[in-house]
């Protein structure tokens, strides 16, 4: 889920920025977390951990056998 964040924050806020210094930045960044922090939702978890898990092994045993 964090990596999600960032990456909503880097595709909404940052990547076509312009930022003459790094205090300009660091503004932008915070008027993004205002602004998410006016509307929050909570991440609900979908997928069931057997299925988490059985990701994660098959993973492992494509790791295992390259």
């Amino acid at each position: 889920m964090v990596e999600r964040f960032f990456r909503d924050l880097t595709v909404n806020r940052l990547r076509r920025g312009i930022f003459k210094s790094l205090d300009e930045l660091h503004q932008a960044i915070d008027a993004y977390l205002a602004a998410h922090n006016r509307s929050p939702k909570p991440f609900i978890w979908t997928a069931k951990a057997s299925d988490i898990f059985a990701k994660v092994q098959r993973a492992r045993s494509s790791q295992n056998n390259t």
